[in-house]
């Protein structure tokens, strides 16, 4: 095999590798993953994880990055295929649903099942884990002002907290689906935030009715 190919080859590992490791964290968090479990759900020897990752640290931030990179490209991307404006801040919510809808991670979302574990937890994890949010946070409140800007927003919305009643209407699905209502709660969370959003725009009829 030439050096390209296996370079190839382990670049193709590695990301199987760290897909898995979302998949294992969005259920158990990163405390609880381990090259040992990795490689019982890879086939993936421990020794050719070692190759990768020499401390468990690192498996951790490259499992962030990882999720990082799935989440642009599964929700963020898609959304800024609608148009500019409120249609594109609602096809965000949308997309960030249909995420969870489609059970892409098993556990719902990776970055809710380990901001808890980190929180009160100084040190590198914690801090990838905070910029990967504040990023998040940044991009929802830039559609809120490219949306008034366009004037589908009237002009005295707060962009931050509008941002931030979005997210949280966003990530109360986790909870909400999984342990007490299920499919409805993706219905509820879309209608808050669709209402909101018309409520709030000169135009409303950009938007969906319903």
């Amino acid at each position: 095999m030439t050096e390209d190919g296996r370079r190839l080859r382990g670049m193709r590992s590695r990301e199987t590798v760290l897909q898995q490791a979302v998949e294992l964290a969005s259920i158990d968090g990163l405390a609880g993953l381990s090259l040992g479990r990795l490689a019982a759900a890879t086939g993936i020897s421990k020794s050719g994880l070692f190759a990768h990752w020499r401390d468990k640290e690192q498996l951790q931030l490259d499992a962030v990055e990882w999720a990082t990179r799935q989440w642009t490209e599964q929700v963020a991307e898609p959304a800024l295929r609608a148009p500019a404006g409120v249609r594109r801040l609602f096809a965000l919510h949308e997309a960030r649903l249909t995420f969870y809808g489609d059970g892409v991670l098993p556990g719902g979302c990776f970055f809710f099942a380990v901001q808890a574990e980190f929180d009160d937890r100084p040190g590198a994890v914690r801090d990838r884990l905070a910029r990967a949010m504040s990023e998040w946070q940044e991009f929802i409140r830039r559609l809120v002002v490219a949306a008034v800007e366009r004037g589908e927003l009237v002009e005295s919305v707060d962009p931050a907290q509008l941002a931030y009643e979005i997210d949280a209407l966003g990530e109360m699905v986790i909870i909400h689906s999984r342990l007490l209502d299920g499919p409805p709660a993706l219905v509820r969370a879309r209608r808050g935030v669709l209402q909101r959003l018309r409520a709030l725009s000169p135009h409303p009829e950009l938007l969906p009715e319903d």
